[in-house]
């Protein structure tokens, strides 16, 4: 018997919505069809949050092979843009795990549901082309300009890093489309955090 998570997500913005409301859907949409609902993730946050306490705990516990699939009201509900929701169903896939819409036909076990996974990972890879591109005329726009772009870390790459990773990059992705390797991109970003940290004391006091 098929084993199924359920996963339920309203804004913060949608003060009158309740994720409960989505996971009685969801519950009758697993009866429906025999399937043993294995555990439900509601969550309220916005769609822009890439890391999210309840998506996080459920796609850990994917890893671990917990349940067979994943079912959520609206595609939406779970990936706001086609880079994220692409690397999610590229990590799902890895798993073994399929993701099913109750009110969407959107069914990655089935063969229309295949076919759409590999449609957003062209139109995935068509955004990380235009998104090289674009940064490799800022950094030669920005050498024109004779703003040095090596050593010591500029606030420009280290905005682009932020914004990148926003978007669901990874590491290695972002070292790609910047010229630098996944290590430094990851030391980047922790220099960010701490000296947002530093600023934020400081700021206390």
């Amino acid at each position: 018997m098929m084993r199924v998570a359920l996963y339920a997500r309203v804004s913060r913005h949608d003060k009158d919505q309740d994720p409960r409301n989505q996971l009685i859907r969801l519950r009758e949409f697993a009866k429906a069809r025999g399937w043993t609902v294995y555990d439900e993730y509601p969550e309220t946050a916005s769609g822009a949050q890439l890391s999210r306490p309840s998506l996080n705990k459920m796609l850990r516990e994917a890893h671990a092979r917990r349940f067979d699939a994943i079912i959520v009201v609206r595609i939406d509900r779970i990936g706001r843009s086609v880079r994220h929701l692409h690397n999610l169903l590229d990590d799902l896939q890895h798993c073994g795990i399929d993701l099913i819409c109750s009110d969407q036909p959107f069914d990655t076990s089935s063969s229309a549901g295949r076919l759409l996974r590999n449609i957003l990972g062209d139109i995935s890879e068509f955004e990380l082309d235009l998104i090289r591109e674009r940064t490799k005329d800022g950094l030669a726009r920005a050498r024109a300009q004779g703003k040095r772009l090596g050593r010591p870390p500029n606030q420009a790459k280290t905005d682009e890093i932020r914004r990148l990773r926003a978007q669901g990059f990874s590491l290695r992705q972002i070292g790609e489309l910047i010229g630098m390797t996944k290590q430094g991109v990851r030391q980047r970003l922790r220099r960010d955090r701490l000296q947002k940290r530093v600023e934020n004391q400081t700021c206390v006091q």
